[in-house]
């Protein structure tokens, strides 16, 4: 049945607009339904029944996946049932009357100020690969941008002298993200003095950030740097490039942005999703008080 995969991923990239990332999810998902199914008599699209879909997010549940993937899963395979419906392979719709899991509700994980400080301190300047790794670090927590507009970048997107940067997200809407001094200069020593001992022959190549071999960065490559940089600073918790996003959101909170400033530079459409970081701004501010007004005890 996996043969109905990829003509399904070129409707999807032909009539949808997906991006690249959101396209990878949903091949990835239907491609382990389908395997699922198979095992369980499953062979042509019109032998998918509720029973299959119920028990496939049944198994993920029961795997310990968050809601969030579960609920993914669900709009994967809702997508890839209208297809088949589109393409009259199926009649009826297995995936009528589910509904979504209520998503989990833990905090998103910030690091305090000093464990930044030890990450972004931890690569070598000395060397090519430290000095990108060192500027890289530098303007995820100096803007909050997520690590697939980082690896986006190219050159002429990071003006370091007017410390702002262009950066286009997921849905292709761009936004302009200011930048602090200390990545605007990092990022400048980084661009005249280290990028081309990386570019080798691909002069070509406009990507801010490159790989050993000359070419764009990849979220694997950076998500290897980030998980290495994170040992050598000592920091104990399972720490991703999004951890980055969520310290730069808390950490300004703290230190009195405004919420609607910072639903700006994250590039948030509602404000709703960034109200999550006011409740660690407010908790954080509390220990602060607690452990260093004198009359707090």
């Amino acid at each position: 049945m996996k043969s109905y995969l990829q003509p399904f991923m070129r409707y999807l990239s032909g009539d949808k607009g997906l991006s690249p990332n959101t396209l990878e999810s949903y091949g990835r998902d239907v491609s382990q339904f389908l395997g699922f199914a198979e095992e369980r008599g499953a062979v042509l699209p019109g032998d998918i029944r509720k029973s299959h879909i119920m028990l496939y997010l049944s198994s993920l549940r029961g795997a310990g996946k968050a809601a969030a993937t579960v609920n993914r899963n669900v709009v994967s395979l809702r997508a890839f049932v209208h297809y088949l419906m589109k393409e009259q392979l199926i009649v009826q719709d297995p995936t009528l009357g589910m509904e979504a899991m209520k998503p989990d509700k833990k905090p998103p994980m910030v690091l305090t100020i000093s464990e930044i400080e030890r990450l972004l301190a931890a690569p070598n300047e000395e060397t090519a690969q430290g000095m990108r790794d060192k500027a890289m670090l530098e303007l995820l927590y100096a803007t909050g941008i997520k690590v697939s507009e980082l690896i986006s970048l190219n050159v002429g997107d990071v003006h370091t002298e007017m410390k702002y940067a262009r950066c286009t997200g997921g849905s292709g809407k761009e936004r302009i993200v200011p930048i602090g001094t200390i990545a605007a200069e990092t990022v400048s020593v980084y661009t005249a003095a280290m990028r081309d001992k990386l570019l080798r022959k691909n002069q070509e190549e406009p990507a801010l950030f490159l790989n050993s071999l000359g070419g764009r960065l990849t979220r694997q490559g950076f998500w290897k740097i980030i998980k290495k940089y994170a040992r050598e600073a000592h920091i104990e918790q399972d720490i991703t490039p999004h951890t980055l996003r969520h310290s730069f959101a808390a950490h300004l909170l703290e230190g009195g942005a405004d919420l609607r400033s910072v639903q700006q530079m994250l590039g948030h459409a509602d404000i709703s999703t960034t109200q999550i970081y006011n409740g660690i701004a407010r908790r954080n501010m509390k220990e602060v008080y607690e452990n260093h007004h004198p009359r707090a005890h």
